[in-house]
Formats: C-alpha cells, structure tokens, sequence
C-alpha cells in the first residue's frame, strides 16, 4: 500500500479523488502533463493495493478511494508516529539524565 502511494502521481492521484470525489481518467488527465494511458497504468497500481477502485457508467471508468483501506493506512501510521514518540521520548529522557 505505502509502496504504491510512494508515487508522486499516484499520490496526487489520491488526493485528487480525495478532494474532488469520484472521477473519471479523463477528468483526472485534465489539465496534467501525464497521458491517459499513463493515469491508467498508475491507478491500476493504487486499485492492486486497494486504494481506489472503478466503477464502468458506459464507456466511461470512474475512479474513487477506497475507505476503508485509507483508514487503515491512517491507522498504521498514527501506530508508528505514537512508538517513534515513545522511542524518542525515552531518547529524551536518557540524555537529560
């Protein structure tokens, strides 16, 4: 999941659908230097790990976020900023002793 969201397309990709809601790759191409195709390719990495997915209205594909697994990418990293914060507040302690 982090591996795909490492990405700076996918991830304005992902603040897009964010932000804007669910869009189509031709709504998401607009006003981008990345090609459609290219969109493509990326959102099929975020859909593999679980981040969005499509819906088909005609010949159209419309992309949206994944909730649940955004809470849980949210999750994970609110677990690993509270044991760095205990890591490093033992580090503190440590030195001021």
């Amino acid at each position: 999941m982090f591996a795909a969201l490492g990405d700076e397309t996918r991830l304005a990709l992902v603040a897009r659908l964010s932000s804007e809601g669910p869009l189509s790759i031709t709504r998401l191409a607009a006003g981008s230097s990345v090609t459609r195709q290219a969109i493509t390719k990326h959102l099929n990495v975020l859909a593999t790990a679980g981040l969005v997915s499509d819906l088909r209205r005609g010949r159209e594909r419309i992309w949206e976020l994944e909730p649940e697994q955004m809470d849980a990418a949210r999750a994970y990293l609110e677990h690993v900023s509270k044991r760095w914060d205990e890591a490093l507040g033992r580090l503190k302690q440590l030195v001021e002793e």
